[in-house]
């Protein structure tokens, strides 16, 4: 039998992996969210190079010459050149490396990348992290948290969206976030995703033919919009994705209410209109993908939620829970987390489709079967 002893570390690491994981989450947000900041310090104070330090963080202006189109998450109609990375610091565990990395293809507006990478695996697959406004990206500094990511032998990347934590930069007014930027948010964030995955395919020491990508609420409608237009995606799990933005804006507990008017307006919902999952949902026909549904979140509201799910084709497993409590126990507590999604990846690309897998399997039960007869 356990000692109590081990039953209470047990119980500590979970309640400090659940911390992470889930307290930044944009669906637990359950408040109108705050004036926006710029607390987080992380990856950002890390970039040693004076290169980086010069870079003066500015909010784009699409009307200054921007070769970025905020109308559509594909990269058709954006001219986005990368600069030079700036690898900033990397740190050797004994599971996992850590590269803090910075890339930009945006004036003023640089992202700084974790590379996670699991020791003893050439050329691992790769799962791209992108959790919900408001999120920091400290989670990516957890020695524990990145051994739960490269558990299995499976690297990790992960990121913040545009208008998101350290990525909310002067001069933009104070008043201005996430959902009041939104076109901007999701546009530039599905553009990044893609600018990520050219990054990492020069990099030449990861499996760019397994490719997934994890995201929740507002990280999880970027992922969509991301894969609809990037064939490189093959697997996504989605967690409570934003999405039916006429309904989302006018019941998500998310938007406060002196604000909610000028949301849906006719204008910004027509801007809207070409970056909604719902729209890009059915794209993901020929994928791998997950849509996790937690019935107590207010965020995205019931009926938006609805309208996404009718929006995924026949191949999306849907699985609902019906409170948060009952998602923790299922997928949290029993370190499941992801490990949904580390499947997949590691059984698709040319070398390893589930198809193939499959008819392999076929055929060594008809060996088998022949050796018995």
């Amino acid at each position: 039998m356990r000692s109590l002893w081990f039953r209470v570390a047990v119980a500590g690491l979970t309640a400090v992996l659940l911390t992470l994981i889930f307290s930044p989450m944009g669906w637990a947000q359950e408040t109108p969210a705050a004036a926006p900041g710029n607390s987080a310090q992380g990856a950002r104070d890390k970039i040693q190079s004076s290169s980086a330090a010069a870079l003066v963080p500015a909010a784009p202006d699409p009307s200054e010459g921007s070769t970025e189109s905020w109308s559509t998450p594909s990269l058709a109609g954006s001219a986005l050149e990368p600069d030079e990375p700036l690898l900033g610091e990397k740190d050797d565990e004994h599971e996992f490396t850590r590269e803090w990395v910075r890339v930009q293809w945006r004036a003023n507006d640089p992202i700084d990348l974790f590379v996670i990478l699991p020791k003893g695996v050439k050329k691992p697959p790769v799962i791209l992290y992108l959790f919900s406004f408001p999120s920091e990206a400290d989670r990516f500094e957890n020695d524990d948290y990145c051994k739960l990511l490269t558990k299995d032998g499976v690297a990790a990347v992960g990121f913040l969206s545009a208008v998101t934590g350290e990525r909310f930069h002067p001069p933009r007014r104070l008043k201005d976030w996430f959902v009041s930027e939104m076109p901007e948010a999701l546009a530039t964030s599905a553009h990044d995703v893609q600018m990520i995955l050219n990054y990492l395919q020069k990099r030449g020491d990861l499996d760019m033919d397994r490719v997934g990508m994890f995201g929740d609420g507002s990280g999880a409608s970027i992922a969509i919009l991301a894969a609809a237009v990037d064939p490189r995606i093959k697997t996504l799990d989605l967690l409570d994705p934003w999405g039916d933005w006429p309904e989302w804006l006018a019941n998500s507990t998310l938007v406060p209410e002196n604000e909610r008017a000028d949301y849906v307006k006719a204008e910004f919902l027509e801007r809207l209109a070409p970056l909604d999952p719902v729209k890009w949902f059915p794209e993901l026909k020929s994928r791998q993908v997950r849509l996790q549904v937690v019935g107590d979140i207010t965020v995205t509201p019931k009926t938006a939620m609805q309208a996404v799910a009718a929006a995924a084709p026949p191949n999306v497993k849907v699985v609902r829970y019906p409170d948060r409590k009952a998602y923790f126990l299922q997928e949290a507590t029993s370190s499941k987390i992801f490990e949904w999604i580390k499947g997949q990846v590691q059984a698709s690309g040319s070398a390893h489709h589930p198809n193939t897998e499959n008819a392999e399997r076929s055929r060594s039960v008809s060996k088998v079967e022949e050796a018995q007869r």
